[in-house]
């Protein structure tokens, strides 16, 4: 078989599945990561380390969610890239980029959370704007270089129908077996061992401590398990169909017995721009009473109104007072104001939204304060 020509396979799976799915991405991820951007600038102004290593990872979700429509389209017309190959390029390295630059982005949270909550003082110069920064620069240069590999290859091929793939070899081209092993070891099986030991000596030192609250340690735990649970999700089954692929793959019958679960385990990598800031931005207490404020207020508002002039309607409509329609009497300005039983029940919900909103937001574990009296550095 010429290594020019891709194996002939049913690429229904991307026409039916794959552009539900990259559509109802691209409708969540992007309102979502802006927001994600805003919370992250936030935290920047308050030069708080964290925010540098959200910026970074949402802007790696934003530009691959930017390329999902080149990818649609090429989902749409069966599988057959018409641009120029350049621009199939790119776009297959916004692909792989957002993979490993969202895991070592995650990584690098994971190891600054444990320095902060078990080693608060001895890693103090660590856990600077400047570090992260610089973090963030070899994160950026380590994948771009691994990218210009892609970029010296052709990417765009033809299959037995004579149509166009981009950025799909089948079967694995010998220049991928290095690349491939790299991407497993380094881009995954490392950044897995080390988020998986950050956080478990984090949990260790929640435990142990007898300041936090019995809530704040739920939430911490919860936020710990759902990184790791998200991770796993997201990345675990691509990497293990990528190694099984670069072990076993030599013919095309292999792949067609393996090629929708690869797929699947492919499409799984891009709800990673969806749980990223659904992870770390929307359940930090700021950003919670932010959305409180644009969508959950004016709904709740709009609701209220709606079945006050409902009863009031009913009220106006009867001649007597019956049981469901009960008053209160408060003193306003020294006169008796008269207001149904459910207007006041909705005050009082009101005052309960308002009070919860203002609770001081130390229960956040991307959000803790690196003080902790009760954790002696080693």
């Amino acid at each position: 078989m010429s290594p020019d020509v891709n194996c002939t396979i049913n690429h229904n799976i991307h026409w039916y599945l794959f552009s539900s799915v990259y559509i109802i991405v691209l409708l969540v991820g992007v309102p979502s990561n802006l927001y994600s951007l805003y919370h992250a600038m936030g935290q920047l102004k308050q030069k708080n380390e964290l925010g540098v290593y959200l910026i970074n990872l949402t802007v790696s979700d934003l530009l691959y969610l930017a390329s999902l429509p080149l990818w649609l389209q090429y989902f749409f017309q069966d599988d057959d890239w018409r641009h120029r190959e350049w621009l199939c390029q790119i776009c297959g390295f916004l692909l792989y980029e957002n993979i490993y630059i969202s895991i070592g982005f995650l990584c690098c949270i994971s190891l600054d959370r444990y320095m902060a909550v078990v080693h608060p003082l001895r890693f103090a110069s660590l856990r600077t704007m400047r570090a992260a920064w610089l973090a963030s620069l070899f994160i950026w240069l380590k994948e771009l270089a691994v990218g210009v590999v892609f970029f010296h290859h052709k990417e765009v091929s033809p299959d037995g129908t004579n149509q166009s793939l981009c950025f799909e070899h089948y079967p694995i081209q010998p220049w991928e077996y290095s690349i491939n092993y790299y991407r497993f070891t380094v881009g995954f099986l490392l950044p897995l061992l080390i988020l998986s030991l950050s956080y478990l000596r984090v949990l260790r030192a929640v435990e142990n401590s007898v300041g936090m609250q019995p809530e704040q340690k739920a939430r911490i735990r919860q936020l710990v398990s759902s990184t790791i649970l998200i991770f796993l999700v997201c990345f675990f089954p691509y990497h293990i169909f990528l190694l099984v692929r670069t072990l076993l793959e030599r013919d095309c019958n292999f792949i067609a017995s393996i090629f929708n679960y690869y797929q699947l385990a492919l499409l799984l990598t891009s709800l990673n721009c969806v749980a990223d800031p659904a992870l770390y931005c929307l359940v930090s207490e700021g950003v919670r009473q932010g959305l409180n404020t644009a969508l959950l207020q004016p709904i709740l508002r709009g609701l209220y109104c709606c079945c006050y002039r409902h009863h009031s309607n009913g009220i106006l409509a009867k001649t007597t007072t019956t049981v469901s329609h009960k008053v209160v009497t408060e003193e306003d300005s020294g006169q008796p104001s008269v207001k149904l039983l459910t207007q006041a029940i909705m005050e009082v919900n009101w005052l309960a939204i308002s009070e919860h909103t203002h609770r001081p937001p130390g229960h956040m574990f991307i959000e803790l304060s690196d003080v902790h009296s009760d954790n002696q550095d080693n």
